[in-house]
């Protein structure tokens, strides 16, 4: 297989996928770095040495999002906790605007995040989900109730 078989290989699974991981990785850091997050995936996965035997293209796009978006995450909480150092108490600024429930959904671990959003916004099934993420579907199965555990917590205490 040569490079421009290898390259027109990805761009269609690219295409035929792009839709839904940039909505998944939206839903996992924002609308705003959703795109950034996707593209580094989609580079990192297709330069990779693996990628030419990957059985499974779209789960391991999934991941790879997944991955990114963690990484981007820790980034964000760094940079945010240095600014936050950086303005003192006054910096403090509590986000509004955003629906309670997705606010709610925002606060869980990044794993219990994808977990909800594939499950509740996608519709699939635990063993779907377990599929995508590289995952047990037990793992699944865990991390779905304590998400919903935490969404009922924060929930609640918004409520009173």
């Amino acid at each position: 297989m040569g490079v421009e078989d290898h390259l027109d290989g990805a761009a269609e699974v690219y295409g035929k996928y792009a839709v839904e991981i940039t909505r998944f990785a939206t839903g996992l850091v924002g609308p705003s770095d959703a795109a950034d997050v996707v593209s580094a995936a989609v580079v990192g996965c297709l330069s990779s040495g693996r990628w030419p035997a990957v059985d499974d293209p779209r789960a391991y796009l999934y991941r790879s999002v997944l991955n990114q978006a963690r990484m981007t995450h820790r980034s964000s909480l760094r940079r945010a906790a240095r600014e936050l150092r950086a303005a003192g108490p006054e910096g403090m600024v509590m986000a509004e605007g955003l629906p309670e429930v997705l606010a709610a959904v925002a606060r869980l671990s990044l794993r219990q995040r994808a977990v909800v959003m594939l499950t509740y916004w996608d519709d699939l099934a635990p063993g779907a989900v377990a599929a995508v993420l590289g995952i047990s579907e037990g793992s699944v199965r865990r991390h779905l109730a304590r998400g919903r555990a935490r969404l009922r917590e924060l929930l609640h205490d918004r409520s009173d």
